[in-house]
């Protein structure tokens, strides 16, 4: 392997992995060496499809000496004990989101970042997008004059055996809403929650919330995610993201870029995922590892961000306006 090449391991290698590999093939500087999966039929299939090494366990995968980051791609509960594992192993690390089930997780991921001084990389990778930068850019620099709303909506029908992995789409889903209201236009203040389980017969499980947030200056913003079903009506909120100003405005839509072919779990292949993850993995690479960079998105972010979707979770719970600590 070239000198300058990096070298990457998963651990995991469920669906999301699937696309990581492809992110990291296009990557000029990165070689995905190898792979560590619990089911180990699962990972015998991986590594046939992704022409890499397969690892009996996690431990040799992260010891391995041609290995420099590794992609922690498991299920949630799970993804602090891979993620300390990776960082005490003396490897940078990006950890797909969810990053943690809880505030102290994520905290704990990012004391072991600064201890080892590796990055760890929480996997937002929505906002690695050139629509979502060009957003910020004309928020930051106030070309849309004052912003008034922001909207970030997510239909998307999952299968009901495809929503069992997953802990809803508050958790699941919403993750993603969060950062990205960040990255874009700034914290909440406080916000009002409701969920529904409409399309599922055997899980328990949410399949559609909706949020209201107001922001600390006074701006107001709507979350929705739903796998109950796809949107197909003329102008699809498929998932679209909408910024609006006293001077103008921003939208950002998946339904821009859509194969017609089955995707991995979804009835369509909305090519922006993909592109996403292929710009989130090349940045982690070439502009956090290759070159000391800093995420986008940090592992503070992915702390407020947890912060959200706990306030979320309460306000459900309380049946009230709850504040973002």
């Amino acid at each position: 392997m070239p000198e300058d090449t990096v070298g990457v391991g998963f651990i995991g290698a469920g669906d999301v992995s699937v696309l990581h590999a492809e992110a990291v093939r296009r990557c000029p500087r990165a070689r995905l060496v190898g792979l560590w999966n619990r089911t180990p039929e699962r990972a015998i299939q991986r590594a046939k499809e992704f022409g890499c090494q397969r690892f009996e366990t996690p431990e040799q995968l992260v010891n391995h000496p041609e290995i420099d980051a590794v992609f922690v791609l498991t299920n949630l509960e799970t993804h602090l004990q891979y993620t300390l594992l990776a960082l005490e192993a003396g490897k940078h690390v990006l950890v797909e989101k969810p990053v943690g089930c809880n505030v102290d997780e994520i905290l704990r991921m990012k004391e072991a970042a600064e201890k080892a001084g590796k990055i760890c990389m929480p996997g937002h990778n929505y906002i690695y997008e050139a629509g979502m930068a060009r957003t910020k850019e004309l928020v930051t620099e106030g070309k849309l004059g004052r912003i008034v709303s922001c909207y970030v909506m997510y239909n998307i029908h999952h299968p009901e055996e495809v929503a069992a992995r997953y802990p809803g789409v508050i958790r699941q889903i919403m993750t993603h809403h969060s950062y990205i209201l960040l990255y874009l236009v700034g914290r909440p203040r406080r916000l009002v929650a409701m969920k529904a389980t409409l399309h599922y017969e055997k899980i328990t499980q949410e399949d559609l919330a909706m949020v209201q947030l107001e922001m600390e200056d006074g701006s107001l913003a709507h979350f929705c995610a739903s796998f109950a079903a796809d949107d197909h009506t003329a102008d699809p909120w498929t998932v679209l993201v909408k910024v609006l100003g006293t001077a103008g405005g921003t939208r950002y839509s998946y339904r821009d870029w859509v194969e017609l072919r089955p995707g991995l779990v979804h009835s369509q292949t909305y090519t922006a995922y993909q592109g996403s993850i292929t710009n989130e993995v090349r940045h982690f690479i070439d502009v956090c590892i290759r070159q000391g960079g800093q995420p986008l998105s940090t592992l503070d972010d992915a702390v407020v961000a947890q912060k959200m979707i706990e306030a979320a979770e309460a306000s459900i719970e309380q049946g009230r306006i709850v504040d973002v600590q």
